[in-house]
């Protein structure tokens, strides 16, 4: 495949939108054209060969941007080949086993012919928007958990499985 990948992003603190990048980046140093953009800025995936979609995790639900994101270009999507990442354990668990998607997520998954989902670590750092983030914080169990060496490989998996179609 030589077309363009959408690494689509729903963020609130930017922890997601950086594994996006990072995905995005590996993609293109396999010799694919792709771009990370933020779920709720994209108005149409007409343009794309290829979709991977990736939300943070908010109490068991993918961010709102990245639920919006499906369900806007449903029909879209399930024409191309996607992909799912969900971001957000507060702890080292990601990088311990498979994290399977949350609910939400897998219903998306089934109906649109997902080819894969993985779940990274999240991160939440001083200076987080939001109450309940706050508050995390506040009671010491925030940090950065993403594992960049899994996120590169996931997405090397990608590239390969786009450049062999």
């Amino acid at each position: 495949m030589t077309g363009e990948v959408l690494v689509a992003y729903a963020t609130t603190n930017g922890s997601t939108a950086q594994i996006a990048e990072a995905v995005a980046q590996v993609l293109c140093r396999e010799g694919l054209t792709a771009e990370a953009q933020p779920a709720r800025s994209v108005a149409s995936i007409e343009m794309y060969d290829a979709v991977v979609v990736g939300g943070a995790l908010y109490a068991g639900r993918w961010h709102k941007d990245a639920r919006g994101f499906v369900r806007r270009h449903r029909r879209a999507l399930a024409e191309r080949p996607l992909w799912f990442f969900s971001s957000g354990p507060l702890d080292a668990s990601a990088s311990e086993r498979n994290i399977p998607p949350v609910s939400g997520v897998r219903r998306a998954m089934d109906r649109l012919g997902v080819r894969e989902h993985v779940t990274f670590g999240g991160c939440l750092e001083q200076g987080a928007r939001g109450r309940v983030a706050r508050m995390i914080l506040r009671n010491g169990k925030g940090g950065d958990f993403r594992d960049f060496p899994a996120i590169e490989a996931w997405a090397q998996r990608v590239a390969e499985e786009l450049t062999a179609a």
